[in-house]
Order: C-alpha cells, then structure tokens, then sequence
C-alpha cells in the first residue's frame, strides 16, 4: 500500500511539521536526495508530445483534473523506482494507481495537508522526484518563487491539478505561473455500456501538451487503460470508439451516460 500521511489533516502545525521531518529523515535513508537525469520517463505513448520524450526535472506542469493523467504521468517515473507523492487529492484511488503501474511501495499520499500544502511540498521536494499536488489555496508570487528555486536545486518535477471549481488548464494555456507548460487530457469516449446495461471496459481520449521548448500543441489519442492496465497509443487505423448513447427508462430519458457516472477523464 502506499504510505498516507494522515496526520496532515490534523490542524496542528506542529505535529504536521514532526510527520514531515521524520517522512524526510526516512526517505533519504531509502533513496538519493536527487537524480541527475535531465529527465523525468513517460509512458512511450506519451512521449511523442513531449520535447526530448519525458518530463523536464526541476519544473511545473500544469494538468487539466484527470485522474488517469496523473496516474499515467506518475506511472512513468515509478517504473524507474523512483518514488512519486500525491498531495491534496484524497479521492485518487490507490487502486486506480496501481492499475497504471504505480509502486504503490513507493508512493507518498499526502490527502490533506490543508492550508499549508505549499510548506509540505517545499518539503518533499528534498526527496522526491516527481509531486502531484491539487492546491487548497492561492500561492503568493515571493512564494512560488521560492518554490520555483527550491525544485530546480533539488531536481524535483512539480505537477499541479487545478484546485476544485478551477478552470482546467487548456492546451494553449500555461495555467501554472513559471511552468514548463501544461498537459490536458480531453476528448474522452468509453467504451462497454450500452442502452442502460455493460460495464465501462476502456477510455479512448486525447492527451495534448504545449510547453516553452514546444509551444505548438502536439497531440496523440490514447486508451487509457489499454489491454494490459497501461496508457497506449491507438493507431491511426483503429476504430474510433463513439460517444455513449443516451441511458432511457421505461418512464423518461435519464441524462447521458457519461454524466451520470461520472468518469470523464
């Protein structure tokens, strides 16, 4: 199971402070403080659209709020060993994470680390290459410039969902002041329901990015996830899955299927 920091939920400074410290003390016992790689790995469906193929080390990505895009974003650096934390989204399933391929032996959840998710970051980034963080608050520009520096010195890659009710970042968008860019998942299709019966089997959708070093949108349709529990690129030549039809009772059509489950993205 991935390692939860409950305590951060507790108002008290002080103890959130003494859980940080010792998670700090403990993870660099594990691992190196940093890796010197330019690069944090994707899934090779992912790097087409990305300069170089991977993540750029010490800089922020702005995500539209897609579960399965962190998963997919995180799964690349896991499957290196490294370890990758998940602040301020106390809905991700570590099931769901698991299933892209996320260690979840070296995954850090830190669900609700409150007003003061910036100083738990801050301090993460001493240890851990790759952060997702879903803000709970406005950060100030003197802060993120801290933050900024802090993750360049320390090599760790920031990526940030936006907070609730937020707009999600657009494809022609940099949403997240100072970031490398911004990587959305849009366009989405299932596939496995039918007229009010089946399961949802796969999602069919778009990921584009646009980033300082390309900032022409690039695109690739993916599946998420595909026949082995991971993202992959569909072919040019396959076929297209269509938009969910509309779920009828016997009394009245019911919203579109879609929407009431809830599971775009």
């Amino acid at each position: 199971m991935g390692m939860a920091l409950g305590s951060m939920m507790d108002p008290a400074a002080d103890a959130r402070a003494g859980d940080v410290l010792r998670l700090r003390r403990e993870i660099t016992r594990m691992q190196r403080r940093r890796s010197d790689l330019p690069l944090i790995p994707v899934a090779p469906a992912l790097q087409p659209i990305l300069p170089e193929g991977g993540l750029q080390v010490g800089t922020t990505y702005s995500l539209s709020p897609s579960p399965g895009l962190v998963a997919a974003l995180l799964a690349g650096a896991s499957a290196t060993g490294a370890w990758c934390a998940v602040v301020g989204m106390p809905t991700l399933g570590v099931e769901a994470l698991a299933g892209h391929g996320v260690d979840l032996s070296r995954l850090l959840l830190v669900p609700g680390p409150g007003p003061r998710w910036l100083s738990v970051v801050s301090a993460l980034s001493e240890v851990i290459p790759l952060i997702a963080i879903r803000p709970s608050s406005p950060v100030g520009q003197a802060e993120l410039s801290r933050l900024s520096a802090r993750l360049r010195d320390r090599g760790c890659t920031l990526l940030v969902v936006p907070a609730r009710g937020g707009s999600s970042a657009r494809a022609g968008d940099i949403a997240w002041p100072q970031s490398e860019g911004s990587i959305r998942m849009h366009d989405p299709h299932w596939r496995g329901l039918g007229a009010g019966w089946g399961a949802l089997e796969e999602c069919e959708a778009t990921v584009t990015a646009r980033t300082r070093r390309s900032p022409v949108p690039q695109s690739v349709r993916v599946r998420l996830p595909g026949a082995h529990g991971r993202i992959e690129a569909v072919s040019p030549a396959a076929p297209r899955l269509v938009p969910l039809p509309s779920v009828r009772t016997g009394l009245r059509p019911v919203a579109d299927a879609r929407a009431l489950l809830a599971v775009a993205g």
